[in-house]
């Protein structure tokens, strides 16, 4: 549900500690008792991080920046929309579509864990399920934006919208001034993982 308010390489704040450390600890422990195949988890991460990553959203963005009626599609309901075009599967059950305007700029969370649209966006950044992000991000989302490098005008309202196991949300980005002439696919470069999450804007055209 939304709240209204007036790459990892990001602040450390938003990083639990030693995250890492944690999951290799983890994964030790399970590849010992015979619970994980290391291969397996490699091609899972592999597939998700190289082969879907955020490829897959910034297509669905790319497209909506240059189809009217996909945009409206997507936005009406993001989950036929984007299974149509093969973007299913686990983690993408269910996908709601919400577009940053001038107006009002989107930005999502998951203050319980981190639900997050697999098959659009990859694996979700450590950042992403940090708790110092699942809490800021409600409290003073206007903070964290800055704290991403985003400043908005004032009267931009921020609405950030809690993920669940039952809902996930893709972030449309506003798209960029002077990208007019540009194919899809090069409209699909100007989009990162993040911006499709709120926490960044749309790259400009070159």
């Amino acid at each position: 549900m939304p709240h209204d308010h007036s790459g990892d390489a990001h602040p450390h704040s938003l990083l639990p500690s030693d995250p890492a450390l944690r999951v290799k600890a983890l994964e030790t422990v399970l590849v010992r008792r015979g619970l994980v195949d290391p291969a397996a988890l490699d091609a899972i991460i592999d597939t998700y991080e190289n082969k879907i990553g955020p490829k897959n959203g910034a297509d669905v963005v790319a497209r909506a920046w240059s189809d009217p009626g996909f945009r409206a599609d997507l936005l009406a309901d993001a989950t036929a929309t984007v299974s149509a075009l093969g973007y299913y599967g686990r983690q993408g059950e269910h996908i709601v579509a919400v577009e940053n305007t001038p107006e009002t700029h989107n930005m999502v969370v998951c203050t319980l864990c981190s639900c997050y649209p697999w098959p659009l966006l990859g694996i979700p950044p450590a950042w992403y399920k940090s708790d110092a992000y699942r809490a800021r991000a409600v409290r003073e989302p206007r903070k964290v934006l800055a704290d991403f490098g985003v400043a908005l005008p004032p009267d931009t309202a921020v609405r950030v919208w809690d993920s669940t196991a039952e809902v996930r949300y893709l972030v449309i980005p506003m798209r960029p001034e002077g990208t007019d002439g540009l194919s899809r696919e090069e409209l699909a470069a100007l989009v990162s993982r993040d911006s499709m999450i709120g926490t960044a804007l749309a790259g400009a055209a070159a």
